[in-house]
């Protein structure tokens, strides 16, 4: 199993998410860079999952600060469906992609947004469906990776969203999957590799050092 770090970007500082909840996200590092150094040590990896909150949320991405983490990392980024320059994979999430508004790219990585097991989308034919039911978005947009993210279970501590991955596993077995939310341990990842995953976005769990790469 992959374990992808993850950083969540607001106002150039690393923010602590807890169950999609972004306004009482807390301070986790006020050097988001220093940070992936250290995840990306500990994961040995240099692929790093980052949220630009601001971005998503219809500001502006921190261009300053989402070059510097580029000079570190292979950077996945989730900005709201903006691009940014220097970034490895583009990551576009159900909740910010409305019908018709990307087509297929190399780069591009789709995210099943969920919240309680529940797509988020601004498409009607999406929202409140199953995760499955973005399946063949996937298809339309040709990609070779899938992550899928309940934001209810983020920080949570509660276990990863293994049904989703178990549905879209089967519907997309040429894709690999990534989850996020709620990965605890070490018994977590056994779990995700078993439904099907490729790997998982990880932080909570990384910070507290239940998960030791």
């Amino acid at each position: 199993m992959d374990v992808i770090p993850v950083i969540d970007l607001r106002g150039g500082a690393a923010v602590h998410a807890r169950r999609g909840r972004r306004d009482a996200y807390a301070p986790l590092a006020a050097d988001p860079v220093a940070l992936a150094r250290d995840l990306c040590a500990r994961c040995r990896t240099r692929t790093l999952y980052v949220a630009d909150l601001d971005a998503i949320e219809g500001g502006e991405p921190d261009a300053t600060t989402l070059g510097a983490l580029a000079v570190v990392a292979d950077l996945w980024l989730d900005a709201g469906a903006r691009t940014v320059p220097g970034v490895s994979r583009r990551v576009i999430g159900t909740e910010s992609l409305r019908s018709g508004a990307v087509g297929a790219e190399s780069s591009l990585v789709l995210s099943v947004d969920l919240r309680d097991g529940r797509l988020i989308s601004p498409d009607p034919a999406l929202a409140g469906r199953e995760a499955e039911a973005a399946a063949p978005l996937a298809r339309a947009l040709a990609v070779s990776e899938l992550l899928v993210i309940d934001l209810a279970l983020v920080g949570s501590g509660e276990g990863p969203p293994l049904a989703a991955v178990t549905a879209l596993a089967a519907a997309l077995d040429d894709v690999a999957i990534y989850a996020g939310g709620g990965v605890r341990d070490d018994a977590d990842l056994r779990a995700l590799e078993r439904a099907g995953a490729a790997g998982a976005l990880v932080a909570t769990a990384l910070h507290e050092g239940r998960i030791t790469p």
